[in-house]
């Protein structure tokens, strides 16, 4: 019980610390906003690769970040920023996918060509992913976030996330044709 009393007390104090970041951002502390920069970013880049190339990604993140700032007086609930920041990065990547020409190409990750196959492959499987396991697997397997700092980063719960980051995981392997075994080298 003690431990978990340390994860329930930690995980108020990382909330609480949150709030106190969007409320100064709120009140115009632009140090405030470049700190949510920081610690959203990586996130918000995941949400957006979902649904973009990696080429778009970057600016994309920007534009959310833009979005955000510009509309940071209306979000009433401050400890609500995780999840208020990637519904507008999701909408932003929305209507950027359905306004760009549609492409042949699957991926444009900068890789070594004898990589770009394999790489062009697995990007193709996660983005065919449905929703909920797509994003958490490309935050977890492209931008490099750990369980704890996804379920932080989107407002799921750790228990949630480990279930998409296991069932995305069985469907990946699936898709690529891999073994357990061949993935948990990987990951």
């Amino acid at each position: 019980m003690f431990v978990s009393s340390q994860v329930g007390l930690a995980y108020a104090t990382v909330e609480s610390d949150l709030v106190t970041v969007v409320v100064a951002a709120k009140a115009g502390d632009r140090s405030a906003f470049g700190e949510l920069y920081q610690r959203f970013h990586r996130a918000i880049h995941g949400v957006v690769l979902a649904r973009v190339s990696f080429r778009e990604a970057a600016d994309l993140v920007q534009d959310v970040f833009a979005i955000a700032l510009e509309r940071l007086a209306e979000l009433d609930d401050p400890s609500a920023f995780p999840s208020w920041i990637l519904a507008i990065a999701r909408h932003r990547a929305i209507d950027h996918a359905r306004l760009a020409r549609p492409s042949d190409e699957l991926v444009d990750v900068p890789a070594p060509d004898s990589r770009s196959a394999e790489l062009a492959q697995a990007i193709a499987a996660l983005r065919a992913l449905p929703d909920a396991y797509r994003e958490t697997m490309i935050l977890r397997l492209v931008e490099g976030l750990t369980g704890p700092e996804i379920a932080e980063q989107t407002g799921l719960s750790a228990g949630s996330v480990r279930v998409n980051l296991h069932r995305g995981m069985k469907l990946l392997r699936e898709r690529l044709g891999m073994t357990a075994k061949e993935t948990s080298d990987v990951g």
